[in-house]
């Protein structure tokens, strides 16, 4: 068991917001791999559409960073993740793609303390968000149905104003 907690849900649903704002007061955090992913690419030349096209690759790669910033993460230190590994199975599943076998390895040792799962926001759009309302919508239903599956508690998130999510995390950890 690592004292890890993972912040996630659909696209658009205040996840990152909510990390910067632990971040903010002290605690550590991660980067979410895959907004990560298509900035090294554009960076690389490669515009988010190209990106996006290939998605068993783009899946694989993201799966790659976040295994190896979960490899670095000290077990015995409260960490805030900007999503997690059982995230990538989700979109995966949504995509009808055969798992990735480092994903479903990875699947069998994965242990956070809590998963908060964020209630959704409205979509907002952004340079790499592609996704419409149907898929935000479809994520987040994945993504809570692979979390719970998975041996650890799963809470959800309600839709209140940034700091009131905050500390509705911070009292239920």
């Amino acid at each position: 068991m690592t004292r890890w907690y993972v912040i996630t849900g659909g696209p658009s649903s205040g996840k990152t917001t909510t990390v910067d704002l632990l971040r903010q007061r002290g605690y550590r955090t991660t980067i979410e791999e895959s907004r990560h992913y298509i900035d090294l690419q554009r960076l690389g030349g490669h515009s988010v559409e190209e990106t996006r096209s290939r998605q068993e690759d783009f899946q694989r790669n993201v799966l790659a960073l976040q295994l190896a910033q979960e490899a670095e993460l000290d077990p015995e230190e409260v960490v805030f993740l900007d999503r997690a590994i059982p995230d990538s199975l989700a979109y995966y599943r949504l995509l009808g793609l055969e798992p990735d076998p480092a994903l479903l390895e990875a699947l069998v040792h994965v242990r956070y303390r809590k998963v908060f799962v964020m209630d959704l926001l409205p979509l907002h759009r952004d340079y790499a968000r592609t996704e419409d309302a149907t898929d935000q919508r479809r994520i987040h239903d994945l993504l809570m149905e692979v979390y719970l599956s998975l041996p650890m508690p799963v809470v959800s998130v309600p839709v209140l104003p940034a700091e009131d999510r905050v500390e509705f995390i911070l009292t239920r950890l």
